[in-house]
């Protein structure tokens, strides 16, 4: 509704107002964001100190209700995105002289469908992403309880120097192949059939891609929160029934859910808009599949990061359940990541 009557009663620049308006709340948007992982981090210090169990129910309850704020404080993200992408949206069709984009139209349709698909390839990879760095922690893990001697006992101390550089290294190589399909996405449909449905395509991303992120914030700080209603207040059974056992396989959905894919999908949004607002002096006229045969280039490079990814991040992909003996065996990231105190010691 803001939207419509900002567009109708000024002009296209009252979006590009709105969304500056909401990003003067930015001081309220990082107090509801930084909440959260204090009291989440105030728990996990409590727990590794081993305070009283009061200590750890108050963290708990405190932590619910950061997830609740962490969601609010997604909304206003998401919102500020889809109005500076709806803006951007609008500068490209001027820059490029689209002109009046029509849904009727087959190349405007088709562009819209691809855009669409966008948000959720662009989750799915991120997704995926946590379950691989979340699985080689786990396999880093169970190498160290087999290895360290005196670390189930508690008289060795764990290394936790190499989880984090497991997860750091984690972090980088997982966002190639995203990152990759971000910035081409829209140089493959603009350079290949043209600005109507590069135009298509903008659009049923920014669409598909508020609905979708506003679902993962709720959904996850949902997931989270049931798991802790549970253990906080002793529902359906409390601790070890079945239910809790179901709503801890939730949460691992909830986590990536909510901390991962939805805020990455405002990245998303905003990235196309830009990339296709800086191409669009390039297409500006085109005509429908007139000079075709660039979009072939950006489609080959997407070709081609995706099967280097697969042959050197996908394909060693480790079980996490299996034997202890292959685990020692067979974990590469154990072996291979240099961690800080491995170069202090080499020097």
């Amino acid at each position: 509704m803001n939207l419509k009557f900002s567009h109708r009663l000024f002009c296209c620049c009252s979006v590009a107002m709105a969304a500056v308006g909401m990003l003067s709340t930015l001081g309220v948007t990082l107090a509801t964001d930084a909440y959260g992982p204090i009291a989440d981090n105030a728990g996990g210090i409590a727990e590794m100190a081993e305070l009283e169990e009061r200590v750890r129910e108050t963290t708990d309850a405190l932590d619910a209700l950061g997830n609740t704020t962490a969601a609010t404080g997604k909304g206003f993200a998401i919102g500020s995105a889809v109005l500076t992408s709806l803006s951007l949206l609008t500068a490209f069709k001027d820059k490029a002289q689209v002109g009046v984009a029509d849904i009727g139209d087959p190349v405007v349709l088709s562009g819209v469908l691809f855009g669409a698909m966008l948000p959720f390839l662009f989750a799915a990879l991120t997704m995926l992403s946590v379950q691989k760095a979340a699985g080689a922690i786990i396999i880093e893990v169970r190498r160290q309880f087999a290895t360290i001697d005196g670390l189930r006992e508690g008289t060795a101390e764990a290394d936790s120097d190499r989880c984090v550089a497991i997860s750091t290294q984690s972090s980088v190589e997982e966002m190639i192949l995203p990152g990759v399909y971000a910035v081409l996405s829209p140089l493959m449909a603009g350079l290949l059939i043209g600005p109507k449905c590069l135009t298509g395509m903008l659009g049923g991303a920014i669409a598909s891609g508020m609905m979708l992120a506003i679902m993962m914030a709720n959904a996850g700080g949902a997931w989270d929160n049931s798991k802790k209603y549970i253990e906080i207040e002793g529902a359906c059974g409390g601790k070890g029934t079945t239910t809790h056992k179901a709503c801890v396989v939730g949460d691992t959905v909830g986590d990536p859910f909510k901390d991962t894919s939805g805020p990455s999908l405002n990245i998303l949004i905003k990235l196309m808009s830009m990339v296709s607002l800086t191409a669009a002096p390039i297409i500006r006229g085109w005509q429908d599949w007139q000079f075709w045969y660039w979009g072939l280039l950006p489609i080959g490079l997407c070709v081609i990061a995706t099967i280097l990814v697969h042959h050197y991040y996908w394909k060693n992909t480790q079980d996490i359940a299996a034997p202890i003996d292959d685990v020692i065996k067979d974990a590469p990231l154990a072996k291979d990541v240099e961690t800080p105190a491995a170069e202090e010691e080499t020097s």
